[in-house]
């Protein structure tokens, strides 16, 4: 849809969300990388975490709907959570250091990712049904979440970050469905 056929409560919307993404965007491609995997992982993951949580705040001024605010509220407490039990693990596994070689093919692998994501979340359709504009949004940023997770378990990192990534690829799949099905629902277009 062309912005300025949006109304003023979907515009926004909008703008908090770009502002929300383009913060998000630099924290995590400007994160200092280190030698250590599960320490760059948990660098770049908090600020995406961060932006969930911002634009769940972001959605719940805007939406009515039931099934979507408990979606929302459960994106913050989750993620508030793995925000903080990452901050207890940062220095430990900073320690946890890996070949040239790994993180050469991690960081091609993880920035391949987060370039999808980035894209998908740029460029999804903005209507004047901020319900479905957020999952829309969302969806991918969760889907991010899970691929970054997915391909820090294919190399050696810190044994504390294992069942942190277990935790993200569950809830956010989980999470995935939720939205996709309320999408459904709601009859939103993908």
């Amino acid at each position: 849809m062309n912005r300025m056929c949006l109304e003023p409560y979907a515009a926004t919307y909008l703008d908090k969300f770009y502002c929300i993404f383009d913060e998000m965007m630099r924290e995590m491609t400007g994160a200092a990388m280190s030698c250590s995997i599960s320490h760059n992982f948990i660098l770049q993951m908090i600020p995406h975490h961060r932006a969930a949580i911002a634009m769940s705040h972001n959605i719940l001024q805007y939406t009515s709907n039931r099934s979507l605010q408990d979606i929302a509220s459960g994106i913050i407490t989750e993620q508030t959570q793995g925000i903080a039990d990452m901050e207890k693990i940062l220095d430990f596994c900073g320690g946890y250091e890996n070949t040239q070689e790994e993180l050469c093919i991690y960081l091609s692998k993880v920035n391949a990712v987060m370039n999808r994501m980035f894209h998908k979340m740029s460029h999804a359709c903005a209507t004047n049904q901020v319900n479905c504009d957020f999952m829309r949004e969302m969806i991918p940023h969760h889907e991010g979440a899970v691929e970054m997770s997915k391909t820090a378990l294919q190399f050696s990192i810190c044994p504390q970050l294992v069942s942190i990534l277990d935790t993200i690829i569950s809830s956010q799949e989980r999470g995935i469905i939720q939205m996709q099905n309320l999408m459904k629902c709601l009859g939103c277009e993908p």
